[in-house]
């Protein structure tokens, strides 16, 4: 009996350091993104990107949609005397949820229904890549309750028409899709 005491407590301090030494997660959260491109030229691609991300410890996802032209030396901007209308639009395929959404990005009109949220930012005039982002957030709520609704998914969608020397295209669509 004394020998399968003494083993009993071996395995549990063995177990008790595995729990404290290995690393635990401190919240979830579940990321996509997806990239959509169109050929200008030879050598000069369109490309439009999203992405998702819903973090369940902060009860709400996070959408960045952005757009840049690719060149042999990498993504760049856009040059000058440039107009452009992007389009991003959040939704979910769970007819039950609210997408109660924030943004950040000049030039952009919300327009909020009972299923999905649209966003359209006007461009003009060239800039880095960075200048043709749209960031934001959205908390998923239950139609039915008012509380969060974490286990829908979320998805973002987004296209670009660009138009600048004797450039006049429309991108195709690049959607993420995610849950919590």
């Amino acid at each position: 009996m004394k020998r399968f005491a003494c083993s009993a407590a071996l395995i549990s301090a063995t177990w008790l350091a595995m729990a404290l030494v290995a690393p635990t997660a401190v919240s979830s959260a579940a990321e996509n993104s997806a990239t959509a491109s169109i050929p200008i030229d030879d050598v000069t691609t369109l490309e439009v990107h999203t992405n998702a991300k819903c973090v369940k410890a902060d009860a709400q996802c996070y959408f960045t949609s952005s757009a840049n032209l690719l060149t042999p030396d990498g993504p760049t901007g856009f040059p000058a005397q440039f107009y452009a209308k992007q389009n991003t639009t959040l939704r979910s395929m769970d007819r039950l949820v609210y997408l109660d959404s924030d943004f950040n990005a000049p030039n952009t009109r919300m327009f909020k229904s009972v299923g999905p949220v649209e966003f359209s930012t006007v461009y003009f005039d060239g800039g880095p890549p960075e200048k043709f982002t749209v960031v934001g957030n959205t908390r998923t709520t239950d139609w039915n309750t008012g509380q969060p609704k974490t286990d829908a998914d979320y998805i973002v969608c987004s296209y670009i028409q660009v138009v600048y020397a004797n450039v006049n295209l429309t991108s195709p669509t690049a959607c993420a899709r995610t849950t919590y």
